[in-house]
């Protein structure tokens, strides 16, 4: 799909209307049971928000579309999403491999909800194809994120999906990063996508929303179990507005990836700046895995300073970017892992970690805020 497809909007209603309408409705009536039970039997109608409503449907053929995917299932969160896979697929006695660093939402689900349920988790780093490879045979489900949220890792799709396919494994893809722009996993062999729509989707960090892309086939399990009785189907509200995030999508991309690569490439010539992670740079280790798997990086990136003393200075000394998790919004933002200390024990990031995201602010503003808040770092 062409992101500018996302600007047309196919007519609901004979009104010819150029936006969709909010179908703010708990339920749908129907005029005979002949009719109820024909919706329930064959889905074709909606008749409970919680299992569809046709707002929601509209942004989840967009995923869909954007994804390349045949069809698209949207959540309150993007745990929400997460969950409803993890708990449709998995069960008692079943293993997961799971590409480290991930997601700490994630992280959360995987060591403190599954092993619950008797499900067992191997974790393994993400940029060793070898490994991932190795931990495949007897396991249920792959989980990948490419690139990792914190440390900007790659994993090597092609040839972790082929193995995986061979291996009669489920491939499991978190893709917030690529945003179905810069990259859309289902191209590279992965079963289903899924997203936080909080970010890129939303851009304006009003909204909490999830969505889980892949086969039809796949993700009416998904809606049969994971929606249905999970319960964390996305509001038409919130769907309204993903729907005219969505319009704007390429274009925020576009400004928040030249800001991002101004910035980083400022950040690596700077003396106190020990290392700058952004797959974009020409430094970046799996640069060539970079070129070969997106299309395009975004606005987040992170740097390493000399230690957590000097992180948290910095992210205190700057003006323009605000201390907050997620990101994908208008807003720059700086997140200091050492304010993360249960993220950074689990995987052993470096104290002077600092995650930044390039929002829509005019760059050179940036730049001067990110100097002025170096220049206060012992």
């Amino acid at each position: 799909m062409d992101p500018s497809d996302l600007l047309h909007e196919p007519p609901l209603t004979p009104f010819g209307e150029v936006v969709p309408p909010v179908f703010q409705n708990s339920l749908f009536a129907f005029a005979t049971t002949a009719a109820f039970e024909a919706a329930m039997k064959d889905g074709d109608r909606p008749v409970y928000t919680r299992i569809g409503n046709p707002t929601v449907r509209v942004f989840e053929e967009k995923v869909a579309a954007l994804e390349g995917t045949e069809d698209a299932l949207a959540f309150a969160s993007g745990n929400a999403a997460m969950a409803a896979v993890l708990f449709t697929f998995l069960k008692a006695g079943d293993r997961v491999v799971v590409a480290t660093p991930v997601y700490a939402g994630t992280y959360g689900m995987l060591t403190k909800l599954l092993p619950k349920f008797g499900v067992e988790v191997d974790f393994v780093p993400g940029s060793d194809t070898g490994a991932l490879v190795a931990a495949l045979p007897g396991a249920r489900m792959l989980l990948l994120e490419s690139p990792t949220s914190y440390t900007f890792e790659l994993q090597d799709l092609s040839p972790l999906t082929t193995a995986a396919r061979a291996a009669g494994v489920l491939t499991v893809a978190d893709n917030t990063y690529g945003a179905g722009v810069y990259l859309r996993p289902a191209r590279f062999g992965v079963d289903l996508v899924v997203h936080s729509a909080s970010k890129y989707f939303s851009g304006h960090s009003d909204v909490v929303a999830g969505a889980v892309a892949g086969p039809g086939k796949l993700l009416n399990e998904v809606r049969s179990l994971g929606t249905v009785f999970l319960g964390g189907k996305l509001a038409p509200w919130e769907a309204w507005l993903l729907v005219r995030g969505l319009r704007t999508l390429e274009l925020r991309l576009e400004r928040h990836q030249a800001t991002a690569l101004e910035l980083a490439r400022y950040l690596e010539a700077h003396p106190k700046v020990r290392r700058v992670l952004h797959p974009g740079l020409e430094g970046h280790p799996q640069r060539e895995l970079a070129r070969r798997y997106l299309e395009g990086t975004g606005g987040l990136f992170a740097v390493e300073l000399a230690g957590e003393a000097e992180a948290r200075a910095f992210a205190d000394a700057l003006e323009r970017f605000a201390i907050g998790v997620s990101w994908g919004g208008h807003e720059s933002l700086v997140l200091p892992l050492a304010a993360q200390p249960r993220v950074r024990a689990a995987y052993g990031f470096p104290p002077g970690l600092v995650r930044l995201f390039a929002g829509l602010e005019p760059v050179e503003a940036l730049k001067r805020d990110l100097e002025q808040a170096l220049e206060r770092v012992g």
